[in-house]
C-alpha cells in the first residue's frame, strides 16, 4: 500500500508539470501583460504642416461690444479661444442688405507689432475700412500675446502658435451667421502665417498677401528681414528658450533636413484648392521682394491660381497712390473668390 501510494504521488507531481508547462495563457490577458511601446514623436513635431493638418481647430465668437459706427459698417470688440488661449479681436460688419449665404468674409492677421505696444484698435484702419465699405466682413484678430490677448507671443517662423491662432479665428468667424466664404489677408510677419495656414487647410478658398516674408524658409536663409522695429525676446523667456531647444534638436533650417521639409509651407502646395494674390513694393527696405518674386516661381510649378502686383514705391505698408491700387486689387480678388 505504502509503494501504491508513493506511485501516486510521484504521478500526481509529474501531471501538474506537464499541465503548467503545457497551459496557454488566454489571448485577453496574455495582452494585458505586454507593454507596448508606443513610438517615440518628434520633438517639436506641432511646427509641422502634417501635425498642423492633422489637428482639429474649433472656436466661436465671443460677445460682441459695439465700438463703432458709421453708414457703411459696425465694428464690434469680441474675442474666441485658441488653444484655450482668449484671442481679442475688432469685427467690422458691412451695414445692408446681407448676400444669400453671407457675406464674404477674411481674417486679418497683421504685421510684426512688438506685441507690448499693439492695440486692437490701432494700425490697419484704413485697410479694415477699405474692405468693410465693399462689402466685406473683417476680422483683424490680435494674435496671442499681443494687447490683451492670452499667452505669450511666440513669433512667426519657428512656432505653430499665430497658425493655430489664425485657422481657430476662421472657425470662430465660419460659426456665425452672417458669413459665406472665408479667405485670409496678411501683411509681412504674416505672410508666413498665411502661407503656412494655407497649407494647413487647402479648403480655404483665397488669400492675400502684402510685403509677406518667409515662405521656403531658404527665402529667408537667402534675404533675411530688415525690420528696425523688432524687439528680439528676452533671453529668460519661454518663446526664447523654446528656440534655442529646436536649433538645439534639428539645427538651423536646412533644405535637405527631414524635420525642416515639414516647417516649410512651399512643399505642401500640391492639394491647395484656393487662389493668392501677392502685393509687394519694389522700394521695400524691410522685406526684400524677392520673397515674393521667389514664392511666385513655386507657384508657377503649381495648379494654384496666383498673381503678385509690383509697385514702384510704396514701403514696406505698401502706402500712397499704391495703397489704393493695391486695395482695389485686393477687394475685386475677394469679391470674386469668396
Amino acid at each position: 500500500m505504502r509503494f501504491a501510494a508513493i506511485l501516486i504521488f510521484i504521478g500526481l507531481i509529474f501531471g501538474t508539470i506537464f499541465l503548467l508547462k503545457n497551459y496557454k495563457v488566454p489571448q485577453s490577458i496574455e495582452q494585458s501583460f505586454v507593454f507596448k511601446a508606443s513610438p517615440t514623436p518628434t520633438p517639436f513635431y506641432e511646427m509641422t504642416i502634417p501635425y498642423l493638418r492633422s489637428r482639429e481647430y474649433k472656436s466661436n465668437l465671443g460677445e460682441l461690444e459695439k465700438i463703432s459706427e458709421n453708414g457703411s459698417y459696425t465694428s464690434y470688440l469680441t474675442s474666441y479661444t485658441s488653444d484655450g488661449l482668449k484671442i481679442n479681436g475688432l469685427l467690422t460688419k458691412p451695414k445692408g442688405d446681407m448676400p444669400e449665404g453671407g457675406f464674404p468674409a477674411i481674417v486679418f492677421i497683421h504685421g510684426y507689432i512688438p506685441p507690448t505696444l499693439y492695440k486692437t484698435t490701432e494700425k490697419y484702419i484704413d485697410h479694415v475700412d477699405f474692405l468693410a465699405r465693399n462689402g466685406i466682413v473683417v476680422f483683424k484678430i490680435d494674435l496671442r500675446g499681443h494687447g490683451d490677448s492670452e499667452g505669450e507671443g511666440g513669433g512667426a517662423y519657428y512656432s505653430p502658435d499665430y497658425i493655430i491662432d489664425a485657422l481657430s479665428a476662421l472657425s470662430a468667424l465660419d460659426s456665425s451667421d452672417f458669413v459665406n466664404k472665408i479667405g485670409l489677408w496678411g501683411h509681412s510677419m504674416a505672410g508666413n502665417v498665411v502661407l503656412r495656414s494655407f497649407a494647413s487647410k487647402p479648403e480655404i478658398p483665397a488669400v492675400v498677401i502684402w510685403a509677406g516674408a518667409v515662405y521656403s524658409y531658404e527665402d529667408f536663409v537667402k534675404y533675411r528681414l530688415s525690420d528696425n522695429s523688432y524687439r528680439p525676446p528676452e533671453l529668460s523667456s519661454q518663446r526664447q528658450k523654446r528656440r534655442q531647444e529646436l536649433f538645439s534638436v534639428h539645427g538651423e533650417f536646412n533644405k535637405d533636413n527631414a524635420f525642416w521639409k515639414q516647417v516649410a509651407p512651399t512643399n505642401y502646395l500640391g492639394d491647395i484648392k484656393g487662389a493668392i494674390q501677392l502685393h509687394h513694393a519694389i522700394d521695400d527696405d524691410v522685406v526684400n521682394i524677392g520673397y515674393s518674386r521667389d514664392l511666385m516661381k513655386i507657384l508657377d510649378q503649381t495648379k494654384i491660381p496666383h498673381e503678385l502686383f509690383e509697385y514702384p514705391n510704396g514701403g514696406h505698408n505698401i502706402s500712397g497712390l499704391s495703397f489704393t491700387q493695391a486695395m482695389q486689387k485686393t477687394v475685386e480678388f475677394f469679391k470674386n473668390t469668396l
